[in-house]
C-alpha cells in the first residue's frame, strides 16, 4: 500500500512540475525582442537588488569598435572600408562591394580566446608576439592579445599573400594593446 501512495505522489509532483514549466510568462516582447519589465519586478522599497548592482562581465569589456577605428581598419586592409557594424562584443569593417575584398573583424572577451583556442586546435601556425600586453600571439591572418583577463582578437581577410599582412598586424596589435 505504501508503494502505491509513493507512486501516486511521484506522478503528482511530476505533473505539477510539468505544468509549471509549460506555463508561459504574461510579459509581451518589446520591439527589441525582450519582455517588458513590469512594476512588480522592481523592488518595492526603491532599493536596487544585489543582482542589479553587479555589472555584467560584458559591460567591463572595452568597446571593440573603439579598440580598432575605421582608420585603423582601412590602414590594415589597405583599402577603404564601410562604417563599423557592431554586434555584442564584436565589430566588423568590410570593404565596399565595388572595391577589393577586405574585412577586419574585432572580437573582445571570451570569443576572442575561443578563436585562439580553435586556431591552435586546428594546428595553425600561432607565434608568440613579444612585448605586447600580458600575452600576445600572431597568425597569418590575425592577432590575439590578453591584458589582465581581457582577450582581444583582430582578424584580417584579404586576397593577398598573407606574409604581406604580418607587419601591419603586428603594428596594430601594439596600438590595440596600448588602448586596452
Amino acid at each position: 500500500m505504501r508503494g502505491r501512495h509513493l507512486a501516486v505522489l511521484g506522478v503528482a509532483v511530476v505533473a505539477l512540475l510539468l505544468s509549471a514549466a509549460c506555463s508561459g510568462s504574461d510579459d509581451k516582447p518589446t520591439a527589441g525582442g525582450k519582455p517588458a519589465r513590469t512594476a512588480a519586478a522592481e523592488p518595492a522599497t526603491g532599493e536596487t537588488s544585489p543582482a542589479a548592482e553587479e555589472s555584467s562581465p560584458a559591460s567591463a569589456l572595452p568597446d571593440a569598435c573603439t579598440l580598432v577605428s575605421k582608420a585603423d581598419a582601412e590602414k590594415l586592409a589597405g583599402t577603404p572600408v564601410d562604417d563599423a557594424v557592431a554586434a555584442r562584443e564584436s565589430c566588423t569593417y568590410t570593404a565596399p562591394v565595388t572595391g577589393p575584398t577586405a574585412q577586419v573583424e574585432v572580437y573582445v572577451g571570451d570569443g576572442a580566446k575561443k578563436y585562439l583556442d580553435i586556431e591552435r586546435d586546428l594546428g595553425h601556425d600561432v607565434r608568440p608576439l613579444s612585448g605586447v600586453a600580458d600575452e600576445a600571439h600572431l597568425t597569418l591572418e590575425a592577432f590575439f592579445i590578453r591584458k589582465a583577463d581581457v582577450w582581444v582578437a583582430v582578424r584580417l581577410v584579404r586576397l593577398n599573400d598573407p606574409e604581406e599582412n604580418r607587419k601591419p598586424l603586428e603594428g596594430l596589435a601594439r596600438a590595440v594593446a596600448g588602448r586596452m
